[in-house]
């Protein structure tokens, strides 16, 4: 789940209210607990969202939250200790309010916690930042991601009435990352129904990815967000599926619009120039290089990606899909298992690795790699028993190397494998995505019994031979025994 909250946040800490430059004691008020902190380049007062005096002590620990959190970020040095450390800055500077409600540092306190995927507790302080304080659009955002998420990414009329109030009446289109994920969740839905926003939900997406980079526009996610709008447009216009985040082949699919293809690439390059360090516009451009059929700058660019951000899930898939598409199944297997760690229950992953694991095997490794390529496909079995494409794999694994001993054992294994390929077949029903496989593996079944047959006539033939021989052997013992014993007479 957290791994989604990253790719759907850009978790932003709040630090608009502190000048860039030291806060000093303003000499004359008093904060809740002490001197008012003072902006000393206009010589303001410094406070909060609601319009709270800061203390120059509750500032100044806010301030270190905010460099701490930096640090952190900039070293990718996070752990539990760090996380916890960094929210407890955080908490203090909001405890030195007092009675006054600290929003922006209680939220911050839970970005922290989000570091290292506390999801309860920083659920917990986006809670209580909006209980009291019902306008806080940021914490909405990140309380309206997670239920989205823990609906399973299903319940996208709640998820996106959430963003909205976020976005539009709330932050009153000021806050870009509202207005991003509004965009996303819009192009995840992808309703046709036409509405006072937009003629259908991709429209409605398009208008606030463009409302964002007005507000910003260096602002990554935006820009990500409007690449992948155009990708999926063109996707969309073919009439491709437009819900996969996994690259795949797209040489028996319909085409993709060159142009609008390029357009997508523009935006990704622009991106780039803008700020390169920033993963997911890699992974982006990777995406749109498949579409392309430009498979070695896409391996660049996810390679990219995931050096980037490691934790970048999506990218070490589509790293590991595009090089199991040449061979590359070294690469792949390195992939498949970086994305495991992430998600240990992954069908896809498990799947890949299978396949990359299969791809290794040769004389040296046989046994060693043909159970292990086995034992990923179990996983993925247990994960998803519905999922067809397992069973087809197996079968493969089971045809082409299990019964690679021959004789009597192998026609064992021959039969697992039809059996398999059998239960592909049901599985895959009559999908139109699965038409090509099926026809495969009837036509690998009817081999089955073709090869079946013709070992058991070459056992017979063999068993023939070896009879013939035997008789022959009794024939020519026979005659040299009489050749030694023969009644005739002695000679003279």
């Amino acid at each position: 789940m957290e791994r989604v909250m990253k790719r759907l946040s850009t978790w932003a800490a709040v630090a608009a209210l502190l000048s860039a430059t030291a806060i000093g004691c303003g000499g004359g008020g008093t904060g809740p607990d002490g001197p008012v902190a003072k902006d000393p380049t206009t010589g303001k007062a410094v406070t909060d969202s609601k319009g709270n005096a800061i203390s120059v002590v509750a500032a100044n620990k806010f301030k270190t939250g905010l460099d701490t959190m930096a640090q952190h970020d900039k070293a990718g040095d996070w752990n539990e200790a760090t996380c916890n450390q960094t929210a407890e800055l955080f908490l203090d500077a909001a405890k030195e309010q007092g009675g006054a409600t600290f929003s922006e540092a209680i939220y911050n306190a839970g970005l922290a916690y989000q570091r290292c995927k506390k999801s309860a507790e920083a659920k917990a302080q986006f809670q209580q930042v909006l209980q009291k304080d019902p306008k806080f659009h940021r914490a909405r955002v990140q309380l309206a991601l997670y239920a989205f998420v823990e609906s399973g990414e299903k319940n996208f009329d709640q998820a996106i009435a959430e963003m909205r109030q976020a976005a539009i009446t709330d932050a009153q289109f000021k806050n870009v990352e509202a207005l991003v994920n509004l965009a996303m969740l819009y192009m995840k839905r992808g309703n046709q129904t036409a509405d006072n926003d937009g003629a259908n939900d991709f429209q409605r997406a398009k208008k606030y990815i463009q409302s964002a980079l007005a507000v910003d526009d260096a602002f990554m996610p935006a820009f990500n967000q409007l690449a992948l709008y155009y990708l999926q447009s063109a996707k969309q216009k073919a009439g491709r599926d437009v819900k996969g985040r996994v690259a795949t082949s797209a040489s028996k699919e319909k085409k993709i619009d060159t142009q609008a293809l390029e357009l997508a690439a523009l935006v990704c390059s622009q991106a780039i120039r803008k700020n390169a360090k920033y993963a997911p516009i890699h992974n982006t451009a990777g995406m749109i290089n498949v579409e392309l059929g430009n498979l070695n700058a896409a391996v660049q660019s996810f390679n990219t990606a995931r050096k980037l951000d490691p934790d970048f899930y999506e990218a070490q898939m589509n790293y590991a899909a595009v090089n199991l598409q040449f061979r590359g199944f070294q690469q792949a297997d390195e992939a498949y298992r970086a994305a495991l760690k992430m998600k240990p229950n992954d069908y896809d992953a498990h799947l890949g690795l299978a396949l990359a694991l299969r791809g290794q095997i040769d004389d040296s490794n046989f046994d060693k790699m043909v159970a292990a390529a086995s034992s990923e496909l179990e996983a993925a079995k247990k994960i998803a028993p519905e999922r067809p494409e397992t069973y087809y794999n197996d079968a493969i694994l089971t045809q082409e190397y299990k019964a690679k001993s021959g004789g009597k054992e192998a026609e064992g294994a021959l039969n697992a494998a039809k059996g398999l390929f059998g239960q592909f077949v049901q599985k895959a029903g009559s999908a139109a995505e699965f038409a090509d496989a099926v026809k495969r593996a009837k036509e690998r079944m009817e081999e089955i019994d073709q090869i079946i047959e013709f070992n058991r006539q070459t056992e017979a033939d063999r068993k023939a031979a070896e009879a013939e021989m035997r008789t022959r052997q009794a024939e020519q013992e026979a005659k040299g025994d009489e050749g030694e014993t023969g009644g005739g007479e002695p000679p003279k």
